[in-house]
């Protein structure tokens, strides 16, 4: 079962964004934030919202609605969440977003 996960994340990670990362440097925060939220849309395609709780996908749609400029606090929690985290940085780091951009977060206490 973990084999069968790891290459869902491969498969996922591999061909869209890596391409599409060529872009100015001006443009690169806004362009980035189309491509985050692009892979956000197909992977909740994909895997479906089962086992996303409220608290995790508002934050994360937080995040997306400010340009992705804002707060990185969207704590995974659930198996499912932590999938979707993953295959979401594998994605961004492929179209050479720094590990800093994600909104993956859990602050002390949560």
């Amino acid at each position: 079962m973990r084999r069968a996960a790891l290459m869902t994340v491969f498969a996922l990670a591999a061909p869209g964004l890596a391409a599409q990362a060529n872009v100015p440097p001006e443009d690169w925060p806004r362009v980035k934030c189309e491509l985050y939220a692009r892979a956000t849309a197909e992977a909740l395609q994909r895997f479906g919202r089962t086992g996303l709780g409220a608290e995790f996908l508002a934050r994360h749609e937080a995040f997306l609605a400010s340009g992705c400029q804002g707060e990185r606090d969207a704590c995974p929690k659930s198996p499912e969440e932590l999938r979707l985290a993953n295959v979401l940085v594998i994605r961004g780091m492929n179209a050479g977003m720094a590990s800093t951009f994600f909104p993956f977060a859990c602050p002390k206490g949560r």
